[in-house]
């Protein structure tokens, strides 16, 4: 069972035994949920027992380097989210492989065969467009979600129905019509013109009294208007006016204008 999977860690021409070292020294630091997807060992021109290695799970990248003729071994663990980009350049003997943290010191190591470098760039890659994408996708949800209200339709229909409506009453007082809703004064005029009009003594002012004058007995023929009729009508007019504006039927300009404009028929 243990060769079987190991083998699949060494299609590349990977060494067996030191691949099994070192499978079994990460397979302790994995966490739950994490599984090792490849392992790519140094392959050095000159004999070398002890090669130092990179190897990728599903969520973390370890370099380790073997110290003390094998006794000791020192791990340089990176999660993906402090990955910032992996690069490797093929040389005579072999690639380097370079992982570039978001802190720190960028770590090389050489002398990764080419094979096993090509195909370790391209899980990583993948490793960090992965997460990037969930970045992306729980920013985007995270913008939904605020976006909703904070609790759910029906919690609210329970709460309408818990707080009873406000009534607002309104007054009892009727509003005053606008001067744009009033009748204009000359149709007031012309409606008053059309009744009989009985003469009324000379207009001597709004505040003195006036003094009666006798009326004269009809006569048959019909006398011509005289001046103390036209001035009856004057005043006539000017005490309906007067009666307007103190009614506030019609403001104080249009009182004045049309007061001017009667006047001026003297």
């Amino acid at each position: 069972m243990e060769n079987y999977q190991i083998d699949k860690y060494v299609q590349d021409g990977q060494d067996t035994k030191v691949v099994e070292k070192i499978h079994g020294k990460i397979l302790d630091m994995l966490t739950p949920g994490e599984s090792i997807n490849y392992i790519a060992l140094q392959k050095k021109p000159a004999v070398n027992l002890l090669p130092d290695s990179i190897t990728v799970s599903n969520k973390r990248i370890f370099l380790c380097e073997f110290t003390k003729l094998g006794l000791a071994t020192n791990f340089e663990i990176f999660p993906w989210k402090d990955i910032k980009d992996i690069a490797f350049k093929e040389e005579i003997f072999g690639s380097k492989v370079t992982v570039i943290p978001f802190t720190g010191e960028n770590l090389t190591i050489d002398y990764i065969p080419k094979t096993q470098a090509r195909k370790l760039y391209q899980l990583i890659k993948d490793a960090l467009s992965n997460l990037q994408n969930q970045k992306t996708e729980a920013k985007e949800n995270k913008v939904v979600i605020e976006n909703k209200p904070v609790f759910n339709a029906p919690a609210a229909k329970e709460i309408e129905k818990e707080v009873p409506p406000i009534i607002e009453e309104k007054p009892k007082f009727e509003e005053r019509p606008r001067f744009e809703e009033r009748p204009s004064l000359n149709s007031t005029f012309a409606q008053q013109n059309q009744q009989p009009q009985n003469p009324k003594p000379e207009f001597q002012g709004f505040d003195t009294p006036r003094p009666t004058t006798p009326t004269t007995p009809p006569t048959t023929s019909l006398p011509e208007v005289s001046k103390t009729e036209e001035d009856d009508e004057i005043t006539l007019k000017l005490k309906k006016l007067k009666n307007l504006y103190d009614k506030q039927l019609i403001t104080q300009s249009e009182y004045e204008t049309k007061k001017a404009e009667i006047l001026s028929q003297l």
